[in-house]
């Protein structure tokens, strides 16, 4: 892989990869599930055995990310340890676990003139997916698309290269161990930006879908700039809601895992709503179990009046995704005013209620219309792993083909067959 790409060699570099795309595309759609199976496996293997290259090529996208200033939350999502690469080999090896998706029969009937109709399950081809700091993303993604019978193009945040680079050598080893074309999984060979809007605005002949993952800039450029059709999230603005039903210690343990297990990750919680009529104690518990866990804890009026050591939420804290040890925090009449909260600010992403009340949690189950909705655990499990999944390559919050966790089901549309034996259409 190259560093850089020069001017006009980055069109002959791109377009070259859409074809081979393509072409590896055709012979994905027909690869047996062992083949794709044995490719993951080969795969997982290889990233154990280059431990030690992944670690070090890891170390050197580190050292490079703190001195350009990058995050500590991106520093989080870009550092690889022996148990995150173990774990990116374990994905791998649930991924060939699962059913395969393809060739699935989703409907079949027979029309009364004898024509019988199948809708099959078929793969959507070739997805360009881009995505910024983590380095597993390469291994989940590639994984993915490969179980689905897609080719894929992927390009990695620059901060990640080298350790993308060294995961994306291990997928190509597992592919040509099973027999299938390297080209199925593909890495844009050059940090280059331009490289990122040819992919957007240049490659429509060679990509059916993009799926963007990372930050509020990068998915709105490629929303904005796409020419082929995009599955993705903007942002994750997750709320907790803790009900005056709610057990204090179940609630403080959920609230505290679902904000500060991992703060960079967009199921992280970032925003608490608390019953009004909830008992003192339990509001009391949940601040200062957050306080203690190293939270900021940003209130409204009414929360402050509780509480003034409390810095004051702003009217912008409700809208923010902050991907750090932050959560704003608000006093609510009951569920209804929460989800009304959530209808204003929400992002569609995930949402939790902590509530003894059945009829409380199931009234905001299925009046709160996001990707995923919970009851009485942390936004945290917002992912395909934890989903039985494998993986995922992301969150989709929009509403057409796929939303929640995208795995590989949601990696593949439909055709239909239809059977008949020389009928006529009057």
């Amino acid at each position: 892989m190259n560093a850089t790409t020069q001017g006009g060699e980055l069109s002959k570099v791109m377009d070259a990869m859409g074809a081979r795309a393509r072409q590896a595309a055709r012979e994905l759609a027909g690869a047996s599930t062992e083949q794709k199976n044995a490719a993951l496996l080969a795969a997982a293997e290889c990233l154990e055995n280059r431990l030690a290259d992944i670690l070090a090529a890891n170390q050197n996208d580190l050292q490079a990310a703190r001195a350009s200033g990058l995050s500590e939350a991106m520093l989080d999502r870009l550092m690889l340890d022996e148990s995150r690469v173990l774990s990116m080999a374990d994905g791998l090896r649930n991924i060939a676990e699962l059913d395969d998706p393809v060739g699935r029969v989703l409907a079949q009937w027979t029309r009364p003139n004898g024509l019988h109709i199948q809708r099959l399950s078929v793969p959507l081809g070739v997805i360009g997916i881009i995505y910024e700091s983590r380095p597993n993303v390469t291994a989940d993604a590639g994984a993915l698309c490969l179980k689905a019978g897609n080719a894929v193009i992927l390009r990695g945040g620059s901060e990640s290269f080298h350790s993308s680079g060294e995961i994306h050598a291990c997928l190509c080893a597992g592919l040509e161990a099973a027999g299938l074309p390297a080209d199925s999984i593909q890495m844009v060979p050059t940090t280059d930006r331009e490289a990122v809007g040819y992919l957007l605005s240049e490659m429509a002949q060679y990509l059916d879908v993009l799926i963007p993952r990372g930050g509020k800039g990068l998915v709105a450029r490629v929303e904005r700039e796409a020419r082929v059709p995009v599955l993705g999230h903007l942002e994750g603005i997750c709320h907790l809601y803790v009900d005056a039903s709610a057990d204090l210690e179940l609630a403080v343990n959920v609230v505290v895992n679902a904000k500060m297990r991992r703060t960079g990750i967009c199921g992280a919680a970032e925003t608490l709503l608390l019953d009004r009529q909830a008992d003192p104690e339990l509001v009391a518990a949940l601040i200062k179990g957050l306080s203690g866990a190293g939270c900021e804890v940003r209130a409204d009026q009414a929360l402050r009046e509780r509480f003034p050591e409390l810095p004051p939420a702003e009217e912008s804290d409700w809208s923010t995704e902050y991907l750090a040890p932050v959560i704003s925090a608000a006093m609510v009449d009951g569920v209804e005013s929460a989800i009304a909260h959530i209808q204003r600010y929400g992002t569609g992403h995930t949402e939790s209620v902590i509530a003894g009340d059945i009829q409380v949690a199931e009234r905001f189950l299925s009046a709160v219309d996001s990707a995923i909705v919970m009851h009485n655990t942390s936004t945290q499990f917002a992912d395909g792993g934890e989903f039985g999944m494998g993986a995922e390559v992301g969150i989709a919050t929009g509403r057409l083909h796929a939303r929640g966790p995208v795995g590989v089901e949601q990696l593949t549309s439909y055709k239909y067959v239809v059977r008949g034996s020389g009928q006529l259409r009057p």
